[in-house]
């Protein structure tokens, strides 16, 4: 028998007995994917450890719980949901956003706003947002998981309890819908 226990029985050692050689295993299987894929969206690498190191303690005290319907084979998913989540919590904090500004600032030469800048303005208090809180809730989850947490069609469906179809065409009917409204 091999000594490999798939995602799902670690999950569960860890949700039952607190299995702290389940919880080491799970760490080092995807601590450094989730840590790659978070630099994809943090430059701040302090804050890339910081919101993997709670996206692990959010599992081993039990406050994230891997529901068994969704399949034990989506832990990725899972914990990139969670990662994800920590991440914007993170960066929406006053000493992340003013790491990330510097960050910004350092990086540009001119004093006119950056491309970033310009989206987020235009997000919080232009059109994009009136068109935003226009669309359904269920529009809104689905744009949620996929554009700004970057989840998969498949990730997005198992977050939201809908088939990845479902998650399809509600995007394309949600990206409708803000075109009709931003034209």
């Amino acid at each position: 028998m091999s000594d490999t226990r798939s995602d799902g029985e670690l999950l569960r050692a860890i949700a039952a007995d607190a299995d702290r050689r389940a919880f080491e295993e799970l760490y080092r299987r995807y601590a450094p994917w989730l840590r790659a894929r978070l630099r994809g969206r943090c430059a701040d690498l302090g804050v890339v450890d910081d919101v993997v190191q709670e996206t692990f303690l959010a599992v081993w005290r039990g406050k994230a719980r891997h529901r068994e319907e969704a399949g034990a084979a989506d832990a990725a998913g899972w914990l990139w949901r969670i990662a994800s989540r920590r991440l914007v919590d993170a960066l929406r904090g006053d000493g992340a956003r003013g790491r990330l500004r510097q960050a910004l600032a350092r990086l540009r030469h001119r004093d006119e706003a950056s491309a970033e800048e310009r989206v987020l303005a235009g997000v919080e208090h232009g059109d994009l947002a009136g068109a935003l809180v226009r669309l359904s809730p269920e529009l809104r989850a689905v744009l949620q998981a996929t554009v700004i947490d970057g989840l998969t069609t498949r990730e997005a469906a198992v977050l939201l309890g809908i088939p990845p179809g479902t998650v399809k065409t509600r995007a394309m009917r949600a990206r409708k819908q803000l075109r009709e409204a931003l034209a």
